[in-house]
């Protein structure tokens, strides 16, 4: 049996928000796995167990770039709110996006190596982050791009800066608006139920199967009629086909008139959707509070050091 740390019960604590001592009890019986202990809260507390999933701890901003039918979004990262409100941090952003909206680069090290200039920093756009580093101070990269170019027309929107949709589509320019405000706000995980990844299902059917199986050890404990096997597996399979509406575009209730379907709004309103692509700063990414801070800094030093070096003074 693995030793339970203060620092993993504190870890599943900031990802769940559940109490500690049932962290503690989630991870001595899923034997030290985060992930098994997880689905254990999940099925002990329901919703409340994924609170803290949606919170993000990294910061940065997306930015947009739209052309006729090319679209790009990209999503870079610093350390701190404050670095995003600066013009120059903001400025680097969105040259990122323009590039690869035009030059449709292959992954961040072909967009990196992508002529730029910008405050006096360049030839590449790696240079131009290289010297901004030093001059603001703070860590920066370029975590992920999304670009569509040639499939039909782009909509996007721009929730401040710290969401970005970008939706592919033929159709009504409103309606494709609207559904990139509503990814904003309902957060989809994918077009239809036929798309939502296989890890996601198998994760959601173990949850219900998990609820179910302690929902009839709590019926046989009280004296209470047990489900059959046959009423058990649609419940699980109900559970599942719930979640499949919740994260589906299509099949998501439309935020703006929540009696029909995104689904039957697009096919009312003569449009079509083929693809999206939503941004969350920071989303999936998790600090470690104990070295952080140090590793931040030792990332720093290392990009001045760099910086130094490429300097015309240094050579």
């Amino acid at each position: 049996m693995p030793v339970i740390t203060a620092s993993m019960v504190g870890e599943l604590r900031a990802k769940t928000d559940a109490p500690m001592m049932e962290c503690k009890k989630a991870l001595t019986e899923a034997e030290g796995n985060m992930e098994r202990a997880e689905e254990l809260l999940r099925v002990k507390l329901g919703s409340k167990a994924g609170k803290a999933a949606s919170r993000i701890a990294a910061e940065g901003v997306v930015a947009a770039s739209v052309s006729g039918s090319t679209g790009a979004l990209v999503e870079v990262n610093c350390e701190t709110d404050f670095v995003t409100k600066n013009d120059s941090f903001l400025a680097f952003a969105k040259a990122c996006a323009d590039l690869v909206a035009r030059h449709n680069p292959a992954d961040v090290a072909a967009l990196s190596a992508l002529a730029h200039r910008q405050d006096g920093f360049g030839p590449s756009l790696e240079d131009v982050r290289k010297g901004l580093i030093g001059k603001i101070g703070e860590n920066m990269s370029i975590r992920r791009f999304k670009r569509y170019a040639g499939g039909g027309k782009i909509a996007h929107y721009l929730h401040g800066t710290r969401i970005g949709v970008l939706v592919e589509f033929s159709g009504d320019d409103a309606a494709a608006k609207d559904v990139a405000m509503h990814i904003a706000a309902m957060k989809p995980v994918a077009l239809s139920a036929a798309d939502v990844p296989q890890a996601l299902i198998a994760t959601e059917r173990n949850v219900a199967t998990m609820k179910a199986a302690e929902d009839a050890e709590k019926a046989r404990t009280e004296g209470k009629p047990v489900q059959s096997a046959e009423l058990v597996a649609k419940r699980v399979e109900g559970s599942v086909q719930k979640f499949l509406k919740e994260v589906s575009l299509l099949h998501q209730a439309f935020v703006k008139n929540d009696k029909q379907s995104v689904e039957k709004m697009l096919q009312e309103r003569a449009t079509r959707v083929m693809a999206f692509t939503l941004f969350v700063v920071g989303q999936g990414i998790e600090k470690r509070g104990d070295d952080f801070a140090g590793e931040v800094a030792a990332q720093i030093a290392a990009a001045k050091a760099d910086s130094a070096a490429d300097s015309p003074t240094a050579r």
